[in-house]
């Protein structure tokens, strides 16, 4: 592309002028030439098919049919007159109607004279009628055929306001057209272009713009997709490769006393297949002298913890310390338990750091840190303040890493290089392993993970039963109750969970004490133990009620959504959730994740009332059909769109041009291969053959499209 004019500003197009680019820049974000060439139409008005009347159907699509007009009449109604044609073709007739611009219309309407009417159809009785239909003499039609099919450009209400119309936009485009003379560089290589068969650049913007007809349209589609996704993940590959390349990491070679004593003498269980493939993949990144960078996904329960210990065991036989942060104090409290249990016989230092820990505490565990006699810190993100000092920090484990943004990641990260754990002189990072329970998809994955090597713990360990998930309306409410009793006499606890929508929290507040007082009255005391837990609730309150139910001393957990991370009670053994159609997919699977933890048979039942939408149903069907975390998540991903996913902080990477990343998976895989193949045969993109995607390429480092929102 003549990257030179296409960065000239749009105020210097022929039509468009200083106001007209301000509100262009303001309402839509567009400032170049380039800007406005990649607006590309949302959808299109397929203007290549002609319908017979005979043919017609009341869909409420817009059609285009070729006719004759033999009658006009006014019609008397309510409020003023409209103006009736009667229009007719070979196979029948019906009615073309305007309620306005009478007398205009009856000067310029020629009987007799073929016609190609276009518009929406109703039907009235057995006749169809177009309202205000857009009309063209037969022969000027036939003449002026540029366009078949018209693109209808994303627009706004102030834009419409301005005069900017549909039009206008399209008029803009073709004047940009007419002074680049349509003159756009390849941006891909031939070998590429040939084995995709793909159309070139020029072809695929006139087409996407101008469309001859459908096959051409998904053509040029297919072809700016391609490109869009397959530069999206040259930059991601390309910062992988540079980042093992440049990086150095710790070389952890030894697989020593620790790791063996503990693999040999105190596993709880078996590994499953999952678990050993996922250490051994952690094994090869430390071992080699890159710093490892991967992230940990694994579903609720899939025993992310044993695996993420062994690890720092590993750390610690190399004569390094570990560190796992996570981000509530209730999550960290309970890693720093498990992991307290499973160490119980061995000889390792552990030590847990929140911001409750008092002043005392804090000054003896900064000391210890420092002299090396810390083996593993537990902490939440008081990790993090230049007072904690390692002596040698090899290992960084992230428990739930979307809730830590980048700079508060990156500190942990130069942690490593303040100790004196050093090679050489040079200062080396800590190897660092990102955990999340919250399936992301593949897709997403691919997108935005593509950077960080990945495993997958994709299997529960074994005698887990899948939890039974049912749906019930509020009617069914005393046969739900009369299910709880039978579950409590078998000795087994309840949790009780209601919404928290920031904006309501009155109203939360009143939901949760209602429901709190229902089940008061049908499990009265002394039989039957509630507890309650809110967020407007003193931490201490909440913990001590958390601690009654942990300990079992209660058997009913009324709560709102702080339960969701952190709680283990193996002997809770239902989780009802309160107006279910109010949660997401992702957190009711989290919230569903806190049973199924003993041996038991678990169930999670969904209460809502009769009153649904498409998307509430689909959430609950997903629910009762599937345990499966990455299948939950894909069904998510369809519903709410990536960014929506990934949070506000993420979603600015999926602000993509024409690509979606949940559409076009198949596209985006395809993308990926083949920024792998030219990796692997051109690394440094230095054959002539890849010069035109090395020059885009080099232009997108430049910008940093894409760096800052990347793990």
């Amino acid at each position: 592309m003549q990257s030179a004019v296409m960065q000239t500003p749009l105020a210097y197009l022929k039509g468009v002028g200083p106001n007209r680019a301000e509100i262009l820049k303001s309402e839509l974000g567009l400032e170049t030439f380039a800007d406005l060439l990649q607006l590309y139409p949302n959808r299109y008005l397929d203007k290549t098919q002609y319908y017979k009347i005979n043919q017609l159907h009341n869909s409420g699509a817009d059609v285009q049919v070729v006719g004759k007009i033999v009658n006009l009449k006014t019609v008397e109604q309510k409020r003023g007159k409209r103006l009736v044609a009667t229009y007719v073709d070979e196979t029948g007739q019906m009615e073309l109607v305007w309620f306005r611009g009478h007398k205009w219309i009856r000067e310029n309407l020629k009987i007799n004279e073929p016609y190609v009417v276009y518009g929406r159809v109703n039907r009235y009785g057995s006749t169809f009628s177009m309202p205000h239909p857009e009309m063209e003499l037969l022969k000027a039609h036939k003449a002026g055929l540029k366009v078949s099919m018209q693109p209808i450009y994303p627009s706004t209400e102030k834009l419409s306001n301005k005069g900017i119309t549909n039009k206008v936009l399209s008029k803009m485009i073709q004047q940009l057209f007419l002074e680049t003379k349509a003159n756009f560089a390849e941006t891909l290589s031939k070998s590429i272009l040939n084995e995709l068969k793909l159309i070139s650049k020029a072809d695929a913007l006139l087409n996407i713009h101008f469309p001859k007809s459908q096959e051409l349209l998904a053509k040029a589609q297919f072809r700016l997709k391609f490109e869009e996704l397959f530069f999206i993940q040259m930059q991601l590959l390309s910062k992988k490769v540079a980042r093992k390349k440049k990086i150095k990491g710790h070389r952890f070679t030894e697989v020593g006393t620790h790791f063996n004593d503990f693999f040999n003498n105190h596993l709880p269980f078996n590994l499953t297949n999952a678990q050993k493939r996922v250490i051994k993949e952690i094994r090869n990144d430390m071992g080699s002298s890159a710093q490892m960078n991967r992230l940990l996904q694994g579903d609720v329960g899939s025993g992310k913890t044993i695996v993420a210990l062994m690890c720092m065991l590993l750390a610690i036989d190399n004569g390094f310390q570990a560190c796992l942060m996570a981000p509530t104090e209730i999550l960290a409290q309970q890693h720093y338990n498990g992991l307290k249990d499973l160490l119980l016989q061995m000889d390792i230092k552990i030590a847990l750091l929140t911001g409750s820990t008092k002043r005392a505490e804090r000054t003896f565990l900064h000391n210890q840190l420092e002299n090396g006699n810390l083996n593993i810190l537990v902490g939440t993100h008081a990790v993090l303040e230049d007072k904690v000092q390692f002596k040698n920090l090899g290992l960084a484990i992230v428990d739930e890493q979307h809730r830590f943004g980048v700079a508060q990641r990156s500190k942990l990260w130069h942690k490593g290089a303040q100790s004196s754990a050093e090679i050489g002189g040079v200062s080396l990072p800590p190897h660092i392993l990102v955990m999340t329970a919250t399936p992301i998809p593949r897709t997403l994955a691919m997108s935005l993970y593509g950077d960080l090597d990945i495993s997958v713990i994709d299997e529960l360990p074994p005698g887990r039963k899948p939890i039974k998930t049912v749906h019930r309306y509020d009617a069914n409410r005393l046969k739900v109750f009369g299910f709880i009793k039978d579950e409590i006499k078998k000795g087994r606890q309840v949790y009780v969970v209601y919404p928290l929508i920031k904006e309501s929290e009155a109203l939360d507040y009143k939901d949760l004490m209602d429901g709190y007082e229902s089940i008061a009255r049908e499990f009265p005391q002394p039989n039957y133990q509630i507890s309650i837990v809110h967020g407007q609730m003193k931490a201490q309150d909440k913990d001590y009620e958390m601690e009654r139910f942990v300990k079992g001393e209660t058997q009913i957990m009324v709560a709102t959504t702080v339960i969701e991370v952190g709680v283990n009670v193996p002997n809770a053994s239902v989780m009802i959730i309160e107006s279910a159609e109010r949660f997401g997919l992702s957190q009711l699977h989290q919230l569903r994740g806190r049973v199924g933890r003993g041996a038991e048979q678990s169930f999670c039942i969904l209460m809502t009332s009769h009153k649904l939408s498409d998307d509430a149903k689909t959430r609950l069907e997903t629910m009762c059909r599937t345990n499966d975390g990455f299948e939950i998540a894909e069904v998510d991903l369809k519903l709410r769109g990536p960014g929506d996913l990934m949070g506000t902080q993420q979603s600015g990477l999926l602000n993509l041009k024409i690509a979606d990343i949940v559409k076009d998976n198949p596209i985006l895989k395809l993308a990926r291969y083949h920024a792998i193949q030219l990796f692997k045969n051109d690394p440094r993109l230095e054959k002539e053959e890849n010069k035109s995607i090395r020059n885009i390429f080099s232009n997108l480092i430049k910008d940093k499209a894409i760096w800052g929102y990347i793990s």
